[in-house]
């Protein structure tokens, strides 16, 4: 089996010559003889397309880079997935201002409705190498605005019809970039078999996003009607992106974010209430498409393993055993063959510490539980800076051990 043939088998729940180990990276070094020069410079971090319109990465990342860590990650004998991420953009007609007051960065979005005010506090701090960056000014959606915003874009009803106006298709040179990458990714794939993965669907992270934690958690307990007229919001904007991903094709996988919407934020009766109506309507359209579906939820996936199963997705990201404490038996039984699952291998306490009999438990305890079918092997949730690279090296070897 290739690549693709192993990963697509694999969420059609069927026997694969081996299970997959794929490794996300969020910032991952690797070692000096899996890097590679780009125009002059040494690639020193590996990380993925997914992250190109939510994080200001310390160096450039291309589809060309995103190629290479493909090439390399296949060389040394385990799996890897192509990202593309569909570009979105601003209104013509919106007029936007930046000012700033002593920490904080405050961006004016004057619309045909009325402005939006964004504010965002400018940490002063020095970020280990690796790590995404803070921007300069506000933009509209970024990781690091959660823990730091003091004013998001939507705090009222009134809000509504002015955000539209920043949450438009891609300008014609945007679309004219994102197919160029896919004429290049078609090129790559013809030569190299892999899958490709678009992230177009933000969900409730989109929500989190321009609302803020509190807010939404908040408005979604007193102020119903408003808070699914965000939703419905965010869908529509979800739904464009993921149509032009679907029509303008080599995309094998719509991967919905899902960070923000597990237990840690929502009860079990919200997230049935507002999530999941969603979910099986994004799911629907994905697979009318003929494409797979993948839902990333790192803690908490226990709660709603059935109702994952009843919407019908393809692939869960991520189980881990150490955060999650998951017995994999009893997942296995309430996931019934009906999807596939990625993780098994904690990535921020294990693999960032080298615990060996710890690494090599959590791989043969997937491999026995659940053989080469409906699985993939995954550092939950990536491989970061702070991995270190011998430590990735001893869980590719047991891996091999045992696969």
């Amino acid at each position: 089996m290739n690549s693709r043939e192993r990963i697509l088998s694999a969420l059609e729940n069927k026997d694969v010559d081996r299970v997959p180990l794929y490794c996300w990276c969020f910032g991952f070094s690797p070692d000096k003889s899996l890097r590679w020069n780009r125009n002059g410079k040494e690639v020193k971090y590996w990380y993925t397309m997914r992250l190109e319109h939510i994080h200001r990465l310390p160096q450039e990342w291309t589809i060309f880079d995103e190629f290479e860590r493909v090439k390399r990650w296949l060389s040394i004998g385990i799996d890897d997935i192509i990202d593309i991420s569909v570009p979105w953009s601003i209104s013509k007609e919106v007029e936007i201002k930046d000012y700033k007051e002593k920490n904080l960065m405050i961006r004016e979005y004057k619309t045909p409705k009325g402005s939006i005010y964004q504010k965002v506090k400018k940490k002063e701090e020095i970020i280990p190498n690796g790590w995404p960056i803070q921007r300069d000014n506000c933009v509209l959606i970024d990781d690091l605005n959660l823990p730091r915003s003091e004013k998001f874009p939507i705090s009222e009803e009134s809000d509504l019809e002015k955000i539209e106006y920043l949450l438009r298709p891609p300008t014609k040179q945007q679309l004219e970039d994102y197919r160029e990458k896919i004429k290049l990714i078609k090129k790559f794939k013809s030569e190299i078999p892999v899958c490709v993965q678009g992230h177009t669907l933000l969900g409730m992270d989109g929500v989190i996003y321009l609302m803020g934690i509190e807010n939404a958690i908040f408005k979604a307990m007193t102020e119903g009607e408003f808070f699914k007229e965000v939703i419905d919001l965010i869908f529509k904007f979800d739904l464009m992106r993921t149509e032009i991903a679907i029509e303008e094709g080599e995309v094998d996988i719509i991967v919905q974010r899902g960070w923000y919407s597990s237990t840690d934020f929502w009860s079990p009766s919200l997230f049935k209430k507002y999530v999941l109506p969603i979910l099986k309507k994004s799911v629907d359209l994905v697979h009318q498409a003929g494409k797979k579906f993948a839902y990333i939820m790192t803690t908490g996936i226990m709660n709603f393993i059935g109702d994952f199963a009843n919407v019908g997705i393809d692939l869960l990201y991520f189980f881990d055993p150490v955060f999650d404490k998951i017995d994999l038996n009893e997942m296995k039984e309430k996931v019934k063959n009906k999807f596939c699952i990625a993780g098994g291998i904690n990535s921020t306490l294990t693999l960032k510490n080298g615990n060996e009999k710890e690494i090599e438990k959590q791989i043969k305890d997937v491999i026995e539980i659940y053989g080469k079918k409906g699985v993939i092997l995954s550092p939950v949730d990536s491989l970061f800076p702070d991995t270190p690279y011998e430590n990735v090296k001893k869980m590719i070897e047991i891996y091999k051990k045992y696969c």
